[in-house]
Formats: C-alpha cells, structure tokens, sequence
C-alpha cells in the first residue's frame, strides 16, 4: 500500500493548484538573469505595494514577538466603515482564497453540492473537492457565467454557488442587476458566494453594490481581496462580508491568527490609501486598451475584460508560452481552465506591456 493511500479519495483526487511560475524559479531554471525578467502571469499590481501600507509595515516591525490580533479589531472597523456593514458581517482571511475555503470547511459535507461556472476561479474545485461534496459545473456562455445556467443546476442537494465577477480568468463581468435577479432565484438555503478580487478594477459606475443586499439576501457571502489592486499579494490578507450568523459560522473554523500583523497593519493603511487605488485603476484601464490594440494589431482573439489581465487566444499556447519564457517574459497558460489555446496575461505599465507585445508576435511567428 502507498502512504498516500492513508488519504481520502477526494483528498488523493485533488490536482494541485499551479500558480504563475515565480521569477526566481525561471531565472534558475533557464539561466536569465533575474533582475530581467518580466512576470505578468498572477495578476499582481506592476505598480508594487500602496506606499502607505510600506510606511505602515516599516513602523510596525518592533512588534513581531506578538501573535497577531486574532480578533482583527482594527481592520475589522476600517472595513466596517467602507462598507456600511457592521463588524460582526466580517471575516478576515489569508487572501481571499483562505475566505472561500472557510465557507465550504463551514458548509459543505460529502452529502451535498457546490455550483460553479466553466472557467471558473480554480480554487472553488480545490474547495469542493478537499470536501468531498459534488461538483456541478455550468457550462460557460461567452467565456463567462451563465446566470440563468447558474440557477437551474441548483439541487436539493446543493448548498453553495460560487459567481467569481468579473471572473478569473476570463475577465467577464455579469451586470450587478443581473446578478441580483440570480439572487433572488437562488433558494434562501443555498449560499450565493461571490467572488469580487477584481472589484477595485470596475469603473465607478459598476462599482459593487453586494453589502448592501445582505440584509434582504442572508445567504450572500462576499469575498474581497487586497492582493490585487491594493498590492498585498505577498502578505495575504482578504476579507468576507456575510449575515453575522454566517460569518460566525465561519470564524468557528478559521484558524486562529489565520492573517498576520503585519499584514493587517499593511491593510489597514492600503485602504485609506485612496490616490495609490486611482493611479493602479487608471494604469490598468490605459494597459487593458494597449494590450487590446496591440492583439488586434496581431489578428488574434481577446476576452475583453474587466479585471487587471487579459486573456487572448494564440492558438499553440504551450509553444508561445515557453517561447516567451525563454525570453525572460512570463505569462500564464490556462490550459488547466479548459482553454488550451489560450494565454493569460496581467496588465503593466506601459514599457512592460510594450516589451510584452513584442516577446509575443516573435514567440507567435516561432510557433
């Protein structure tokens, strides 16, 4: 018998999540030099971290021999006030991945079912299936969520929906009336989590309106993130905004000191760092049109999308993607996703959107 063996089916059927390939792990790999090399393969902000969350981080590094605020007080009250919600709707997560996970830990058993798109965040599998509850996958419509597709797989059994929006990684976005209406169909018993990593991208006028139907919609859980936008992504902190009852379901299983000082700290000062947020939205508004142009200059196929990355269609995917890294310019292939002729790329600054083009169109006339 194989040790692994002593694991569950489900747990022994998992396929690990793959993340971007790192830039240290390339520059070994194929002798780059590191400094060199572009990453624009896991959606992180090319602007680097909110300059208040560095100073924040850099007064708080006398603290580290104490275990974090395990209740997120602080952090908890910032949140509170943003979003018009009290801090009993909270949960705090390392990422937002960590949130998503709580949820399905709290409430899914083998007995039962989880709902999610095609081409949907990879993570809501991993959770399901670390379970051991059901998968029910809805096929795409038009590389996003089929709202209506959604509502019908629904079963007796079922007792969460995950609605990434916009969606990774394709970048679509579902109208928040839309979404809505899919709400109100969904039976009071299922959880509709909705997954908004993306939602400091949306141009003020699809700005997300969901702690607001909490009160009417008990069984809405949304998950935020402050990897993206907010360029946290190497201390891990996001968020979950629930019903309280909910919430403190979920903060029975959420480990404690689950998201760390500095961390919170780092987080506390981001979100008050209002300029940081509008120059990160408007460099990504500029870089989805430059890339945009620069695809359609190349004849091929884009997502167009709402998020900070880009999805486009290259055809020989694995070829252009290993003929780009072999240039020091790495993007990330979604073959995991079910689109094999399919790259994923996050938006940069201007230059590295430039050099990202180029790398492209030789990596295309190799493949």
């Amino acid at each position: 018998m194989s040790l692994k063996d002593l694991a569950p089916a489900n747990v022994r059927g998992i396929a690990p999540y793959v993340p971007g390939k790192p830039i240290a792990e390339t520059a070994r790999e194929l002798g780059l030099d590191q400094a060199a090399i572009l990453k624009m393969a896991s959606n992180e902000n090319p602007l680097g971290s909110s300059p208040k969350a560095l100073a924040a981080i850099r007064g708080a590094l006398d603290e580290l021999h104490y275990y974090p605020d395990g209740s997120g007080f602080e952090l908890k009250a910032i949140l509170a006030r943003k979003l018009g919600v009290e801090p009993a709707n909270l949960i705090l997560g390392n990422g937002s991945n960590d949130v998503l996970e709580l949820v399905a830990r709290a409430f899914l058993t083998t007995a039962d079912s989880a709902v999610y798109s095609q081409h949907a965040f990879m993570v809501y599998p991993l959770a399901v299936q670390a379970i051991g509850a059901k998968h029910i996958v809805v096929p795409a419509k038009d590389y996003g969520n089929d709202l209506d597709g959604l509502a019908r797989a629904v079963r007796d059994d079922t007792r969460i929906v995950f609605l990434a929006n916009p969606n990774n990684p394709t970048g679509t976005f579902s109208p928040w009336e839309d979404v809505l209406d899919f709400v109100r169909r969904v039976p009071k018993r299922v959880l509709v989590v909705l997954d908004e990593a993306y939602g400091e991208y949306l141009p003020d006028s699809l700005k997300s309106p969901t702690p607001g139907w909490i009160a009417a919609h008990p069984n809405v859980v949304i998950s935020r993130t402050l990897s993206k936008a907010f360029g946290l992504a190497g201390l891990r902190v996001g968020y979950g905004v629930a019903h309280p009852e909910i919430a403190e379901v979920m903060n029975r299983v959420r480990q404690p000191f689950n998201v760390n000082h500095l961390a919170m700290v780092a987080a506390c000062a981001a979100l008050d760092d209002a300029e940081f947020i509008e120059r990160s939205r408007t460099v990504n508004a500029e870089g989805l049109v430059q890339l945009a142009e620069g695809f359609r200059r190349l004849g091929l196929e884009y997502i167009p999308s709402f998020g900070n990355f880009i999805t486009v269609r290259v055809g020989k995917a694995a070829r252009v993607y290993q003929s780009m890294l072999e240039e020091g310019v790495i993007v990330r292939p979604i073959a995991g996703y079910g689109l094999p002729e399919h790259l994923r790329v996050t938006v940069g600054k201007p230059a590295e959107n430039m050099r990202f083009l180029a790398a492209l169109e030789r990596a295309l006339k190799k493949a």
